[in-house]
């Protein structure tokens, strides 16, 4: 017979787990989604600012691949009802040299963006009607360029699952802002550090689009991870592009007046 500690102990257990188990069945699966979410959302809040560099590959449904160069800064608005900040120089090649795209992300209102074509010597707005289109040519739109915010979007917890050597918990994500591109976004979190491992896009017509998948992760400052191999693939078209991130650098002391349409046409 079990003796009597070990035998309270048991029945402590269950006791516990019959407690627990109601509490799990009633939690819905947005409310679930929301708060892995919002895990995801509070892991990466106070990096302040940073920059990185990174090699666009760009590649047609041939194979045939073709390379940009550029850098990418980023500031974080720590107020959480606007988005952060971000300007994108490309350096090479020659024919693109120069151009700059800037990003105010908005919560539910069109994200402000704007983009210097040093060929025209001028400022183009992109309309807010025009997110879901390429980016430079590129697979990945001007909206996918935005800073996810978490308030961005709703979300449905679907299930968990194995997902390569992690285990993940998947999400959909559905816009909440208006014009947006895709009806919505399936995305792997994996349980370990809430970092998105791939994306699911499905198009206006409810049809997956593209695939996005985040490796190479490396953590910055004991706390911030980033993913220094992003690659997207078309499914409809066949195209690819990959994004190859190098030298990130955190808390450089960059400032909001350093982010404006007045400054984009003088940014080297």
């Amino acid at each position: 017979m079990l003796n009597t500690h070990l035998r309270t102990l048991i029945l402590s257990s269950i006791a516990v787990t019959s407690l627990s188990l109601p509490v799990l069945a009633n939690t819905s699966p947005s409310e679930k989604g929301a708060e892995i979410a919002k895990e995801w959302d509070a892991r990466d809040k106070g990096f302040g600012d940073s920059s990185a560099n990174l090699e666009m590959v760009l590649e047609n449904r041939h194979g045939e691949k073709s390379t940009r160069v550029l850098r990418i800064k980023t500031l974080e608005m720590p107020d959480t009802n606007v988005g952060d900040k971000s300007l994108t120089i490309f350096s090479k090649p020659r024919d693109i040299k120069g151009t700059a795209f800037l990003s105010f992300a908005q919560i539910l209102e069109p994200d402000d963006q704007w983009l210097y074509l040093p060929a025209l010597k001028r400022v183009k707005k992109i309309s807010s009607k025009n997110k879901s289109g390429p980016f430079v040519g590129s697979e990945f739109s001007y909206e996918d360029l935005s800073a996810q915010e978490l308030k961005k979007y709703n979300y449905k917890w679907l299930n968990d699952e194995a997902c390569g050597e992690l285990q993940c918990s998947v999400l959909e994500q559905t816009p909440a802002y208006e014009n947006s591109g895709y009806t919505k976004m399936i995305v792997w979190y994996d349980t370990a550090e809430y970092r998105q491992q791939k994306i699911d896009y499905y198009d206006r017509k409810g049809a997956l689009l593209k695939t996005l998948k985040f490796t190479e992760y490396r953590q910055y400052l004991s706390k911030f991870w980033r993913a220094h191999n992003m690659y997207m693939v078309n499914h409809q078209t066949g195209k690819k592009t990959r994004l190859v991130y190098s030298d990130y650098a955190f808390q450089t002391g960059l400032k909001g007046s350093d982010l404006t349409k007045r400054k984009l046409s003088k940014v080297r």
